[in-house]
């Protein structure tokens, strides 16, 4: 696990807010790295910072690209000094528990080009395009209660790297009560679901057999207590009981292939006669959310939830 059998840092530097439900913040901790940081007790709900945590273990056992994350510490000392990272409610300005706060390292700032979108016409520009549909499969496992996130960190020979990141909406909601329909966790764009090759749903097919349940498990107790809430480990078991059987897995993809399918047959219906307009490159929201006075590049990947 890259969490509490590490050592641990505690954050030294406030950078930047970012923009987002759970007021996420950009800061440095004493390793010397840059984190985007969610903070206990934060507006959204109890189980963000175990959603996080446990979303970002279920994608990377599984072969999808996470960022590395860590649990860091927050002390008094630093929300002393730093009182622009405290919440906003309707009641005002409400200081944060000093504690261990969930750390997603911040993939900006080293020279590559990171988007939180791309036109269509790049998707094929992206490595391991196939592994947003493993990434939709156990988002639909987990009951995630908000669309897929993803980030494209760019590459020297112009390809993409994607980078699965927002977790805080897995399993039933940072309050473990949301419960959408399957395609609500899809990525917002439609069309970067490719054909998938059949040795790619197969290789899907094996999750079943091939989750090491018991080291997730292991992951859970190694958490922060105070993360671990009755309706956020019941809503985990229930993903891992999902992943463990393979007749729901074969069930799910088929349910997946069939509405990617019909998805696109809207929209050549749509779109016939019309021209196509394609979605701009855009950065990702943390630059949208850094105040001035930053002196390194924002952009980077989604802090929305």
């Amino acid at each position: 696990m890259r969490g509490l059998d590490l050592k641990t840092f505690a954050l030294m530097n406030h950078v930047a807010n970012l923009r987002g439900g759970s007021q996420p913040i950009l800061a440095r901790a004493e390793d010397g790295e840059l984190y985007v940081v969610k903070i206990a007790g934060n507006p959204q709900g109890p189980n963000l910072l175990f959603n996080e945590a446990m979303g970002s273990e279920l994608f990377q056992s599984c072969g999808l690209a996470v960022p590395e994350w860590k649990p860091l510490r927050l002390t008094d000392a630093f929300l002393d000094r730093n009182p622009g990272c405290w919440f906003q409610t309707a009641e005002g300005s409400q200081r944060p528990q000093a504690g261990w706060c969930f750390g997603s390292r911040y993939l900006g700032g080293r020279g590559e080009r990171i988007l939180e979108l791309l036109p269509g016409n790049s998707f094929k520009r992206v490595r391991k395009l196939s592994s947003f549909w493993r990434a939709w499969l156990l988002d639909i496992a987990a009951g995630h209660a908000d669309n897929r996130q993803a980030i494209f960190v760019s590459c020297p020979d112009g390809f993409w790297n994607a980078f699965f990141v927002d977790f805080g909406h897995l399993f039933a909601g940072p309050k473990g009560e949301q419960h959408l329909p399957f395609q609500a966790s899809r990525y917002l764009d439609g069309r970067i679901y490719v054909d998938v090759p059949s040795q790619y749903l197969q290789e899907m097919h094996e999750i079943a057999r091939c989750l090491d349940t018991k080291r997730l498990w292991r992951c859970v107790e190694a958490l922060p207590e105070e993360w671990k809430t009755a309706t956020a480990l019941q809503a985990f078991a229930r993903s891992l009981d999902r992943l463990s059987g393979s007749e729901w897995i074969a069930e799910t993809l088929d349910t997946m292939l069939h509405a990617v399918e019909q998805g696109r047959q809207h929209e050549r219906e749509r779109q016939q006669g019309r021209e196509v307009s394609l979605p701009v490159l855009r950065f990702g929201v943390q630059a949208a959310g850094v105040g001035k006075g930053c002196d390194f590049e924002c952009a980077g990947y989604s802090a929305c939830a």
